[in-house]
């Protein structure tokens, strides 16, 4: 695969989104380099992600809590917490939509929004923000969608990469919690990507100390990016 020079630049500092009382820096790949999706294919693989149509990773100087890691699917071993959790969502039908904005996903988005992170900065979103940050003009984005009785009650955001899936967000009805959906969106894009023959799905970052992002343990075997290269998490 042909290597890409790619500019990186540093972003502003602002407070960090995962750990209270820590200030957050970020590097940014040039958003005006001519093959975005390639510099977007080369970077997953040092541990980078996406929003929007920026690829980017944490650039802190004195932190390095955000640990990159992904599943290598095939060898993937369901728990028997998995299998209850696709026993109780068998009533669920899941399909794979182009990525879209449609009124009925927005709503879904700001309804998860006002009630699992209320005051962080991402509630009352407006349609553009809704585009702005899961849409991607460059790249091959898909929705994992879940519906019950013909209604969606959740979406995983999913991006196509050269070695596999990255799960770049998730947003689920917050009246469903008992249904595990976060969980069981992770088990559909593992079995995508098994059908699919592709290796990897890349979790982004597992942020030691912040409790939110501990699941991303559960899922094994994984590795880590340790800033080199890929190792096994133990």
């Amino acid at each position: 695969m042909t290597q890409h020079r790619i500019k990186l630049y540093q972003g502003s500092v602002n407070p960090c989104s995962y750990l209270d009382n820590r200030e957050a820096v970020n590097i940014y790949a040039d958003p005006h380099h001519p093959n975005p999706r390639a510099v977007y294919n080369q970077l997953i693989k040092r541990g980078f992600r996406r929003s929007g149509e920026y690829v980017y990773r944490p650039g802190c100087s004195d932190c390095s809590a955000c640990v990159p890691v992904r599943i290598r699917c095939e060898e993937f071993q369901s728990r028997r917490t998995d299998r209850r959790n696709l026993q109780r969502n068998d009533d669920l039908q899941v399909d794979f939509q182009n990525a879209r904005y449609t009124e009925e996903y927005f709503e879904l988005y700001q309804r998860y929004l006002s009630m699992r992170h209320p005051n962080g900065g991402m509630d009352n979103p407006d349609p553009e923000d809704f585009e702005r940050f899961l849409l991607n003009p460059w790249g091959e984005t898909l929705f994992v969608e879940v519906r019950k009785s013909g209604r969606a009650i959740a979406v995983a955001v999913t991006d196509a990469t050269s070695d596999g899936l990255s799960a770049v967000y998730t947003f689920f009805d917050p009246t469903e919690l008992s249904r595990g959906l976060g969980t069981f969106c992770i088990l559909q894009q593992i079995e995508l990507c098994r059908s699919m023959n592709i290796p990897y799905l890349y979790l982004g970052y597992w942020v030691d100390g912040c409790q939110k992002m501990q699941y991303k343990t559960d899922f094994r075997p994984q590795e880590h990016f340790d800033g080199h290269e890929w190792v096994d998490s133990a």
